[in-house]
C-alpha cells in the first residue's frame, strides 16, 4: 500500500488525509484532534470552509511536531487576484499558526487563477508554501493553465470515487507531472457506497470494510484521498 505520494518537486505527501469541510467550533476542533490522534497526518482545509483557525489550534494542541503534519489549504474567489492571493496566503499562515503551509491550492478555475498562481509561485520560491497546485480543474482547463504557468502544479484535487473514476483526467495530469487527489472519495453520501455489493464482496474476501476497499482502490491507482468524517 502506498502510504505516501511523492510530488513533482520531491515533497512527500501522505496518501490518505482528513477532510475538514463543514467542521466548525469546539466539536470540529475535537474531530481534527481525534483524527491526528488516530494517525491522520494530512489535514485538508480551505478559506471557503472558514475553519483554518480550529485546524491551527488542533495542530498546536496535538503535541505533534509541525513537520510531522501535512497541512493543505485553498484560496477561494474572495482572494482572486495577485495582491489578494498574497493577502490570502498571509491570512492562512496566521490562522493556521504556522510559518509555512505544506500545500496550497487554487480552489476552483477562477478567471484570475493565473494571477493567483503567480503569488503562490512566489510564496513557493520563498519557502512559505512547500508545494502549490489547483483544484476542480477539468482536463481542458488544466492544459490551458499549465500552458501559461512556470511551476507545474503538484496536485489537482478533484471529485473522484469508484463511481466517477476520471481516468482520462488522471492520464492528462500524470503525463505532465501533476498528481490527482480525490475529494469526496465516499461520494459525500450521495450514493450508498458502503452498501455497494462489489465493495462488500471484496471487503469480505480481505477482512476489510467497503469503505476501506473504496479508498484502497484509489490509492493503489496513485490517487491521494481525503475522506471527511466528523
Amino acid at each position: 500500500m502506498h502510504k505516501h505520494i511523492i510530488l513533482n518537486n520531491g515533497l512527500t505527501m501522505p496518501a490518505v488525509g482528513f477532510g475538514t469541510w463543514m467542521l466548525k467550533g469546539e466539536a470540529g476542533k475535537r474531530a481534527i484532534r481525534e483524527a491526528l490522534s488516530v494517525g491522520y497526518r494530512l489535514i485538508d482545509t480551505a478559506h471557503m470552509y472558514d475553519n483554518e483557525g480550529i485546524v491551527g489550534q488542533a495542530v498546536a494542541e496535538s503535541g505533534l511536531r509541525r513537520e510531522d503534519i501535512f497541512i493543505t489549504t485553498k484560496l477561494c474567489q474572495t482572494r482572486a487576484g495577485y495582491e489578494l492571493a498574497w493577502q490570502g496566503i498571509e491570512e492562512s499562515l496566521a490562522r493556521l499558526q504556522t510559518d509555512y503551509i505544506d500545500l496550497m491550492l487554487i480552489h476552483e478555475p477562477y478567471d484570475e487563477a493565473l494571477d493567483m498562481y503567480r503569488a503562490l509561485s512566489e510564496a513557493y520560491h520563498k519557502g512559505v508554501v512547500r508545494a502549490i497546485g489547483i483544484s476542480n480543474f477539468n482536463a481542458r482547463q488544466y492544459l490551458d493553465f499549465i500552458g501559461s504557468c512556470n511551476v507545474v502544479p503538484t496536485i489537482n484535487q478533484v471529485e473522484c470515487h469508484v463511481y466517477y473514476r476520471r481516468k482520462e483526467l488522471q492520464q492528462a495530469l500524470m503525463t505532465r507531472g501533476t498528481q490527482m487527489q480525490a475529494w469526496s472519495p465516499f461520494t459525500e453520501g450521495k450514493k450508498p457506497i458502503f452498501q455497494e455489493p462489489i465493495l462488500q464482496a471484496v471487503g469480505q474476501k480481505y477482512g476489510k470494510t467497503a469503505a476501506q476497499i473504496a479508498l484502497r482502490y484509489l490509492v493503489q491507482q496513485g490517487i491521494g484521498v481525503i475522506p471527511k468524517s466528523s
